[in-house]
């Protein structure tokens, strides 16, 4: 392994920067960090899909109050969740290391979340996204949900590269923002971009101090008829998929607006 330098005015040390995977060293390059989560909402596609390199966390601990193996579907009209079932298991472990529990069953889950949506308009569309996604035969939970995310990514035409956080050479000892840096530096990134939910987590000026700008995409209202019922946003990609033609589903990964990370001064 290469030894850790200290970049000007930055204080996090890095890996001597390395080409990003389909990338041209000098040129511009955006890049999103993520915790992987299962069969997400379309917030995170369009994060995916705003970047040049996509890393997500296979080395971060597992959170039952996450959304690691579990997210939102539309049932009856409401919202209800759908929950991959663990192997019981230490709560210190990664999600790298936690296992499905031997008596999930994949057919039954894709059963499970394609019957919901049995009358939406484009359930056969659906039900081929649900059965990419899921039928991996994975019993590993990390390598079942970063298959799923690559598989609707691939589904969506999304071409950005998707990498594992541990196959990058940084000090992974390294916590919160300057596990970041570290990562953006490592792979010689010009730009991070950052759910908004993280708009008060990361500080602007740290990243200009180690040559990052520092974005948050933000999604625009995203709408459209879910049956007869009151909507119900922000579920699963599923139910994007479910009743919307693919290429609507295409057009609303470009719905949202870049802001600027917050100075010092504006914090």
């Amino acid at each position: 392994m290469v030894g850790l330098r200290m970049y000007p005015e930055c204080n996090v040390h890095c890996s001597p920067v390395a080409a990003a995977p389909g990338s041209t060293q000098g040129n511009p390059m955006k890049v999103a960090i993520m915790q992987p989560y299962l069969l997400p909402y379309i917030g995170y596609f369009q994060l995916i899909n705003a970047v040049d390199l996509f890393v997500v966390y296979d080395n971060i601990k597992y959170t039952k109050s996450g959304w690691f193996n579990r997210n939102r579907f539309l049932l009856n009209g409401s919202d209800a969740y759908f929950t991959v079932p663990l192997q019981k298991d230490s709560d210190s472990l990664d999600v790298v290391q936690r296992q499905i529990a031997p008596t999930f069953d994949q057919s039954k889950f894709v059963n499970q979340l394609s019957e919901a949506y049995r009358k939406a308009p484009h359930y056969e569309q659906g039900l081929s996204l649900l059965k990419a996604s899921l039928l991996s035969g994975e019993s590993n939970l990390f390598k079942f949900i970063k298959h799923s995310i690559q598989s609707v990514a691939t589904r969506l035409g999304i071409p950005t590269p998707i990498v594992e956080s541990s196959s990058i050479d940084i000090d992974h000892g390294l916590k919160s923002q300057d596990k970041v840096l570290a990562i953006c530096r490592a792979l010689g990134a010009t730009e991070y971009v950052n759910a908004i939910g993280g708009i008060d987590l990361y500080s602007a000026d740290a990243f200009r101090e180690c040559g990052l700008e520092l974005r948050f995409i933000k999604s625009r209202p995203i709408e459209y008829v879910q049956f007869k019922q009151a909507f119900v946003p922000w579920l699963s990609i599923v139910d994007v998929v479910m009743f919307n033609e693919i290429d609507r589903v295409r057009s609303m990964l470009d719905r949202y607006e870049m802001i600027s990370g917050k100075t010092a001064a504006e914090a």
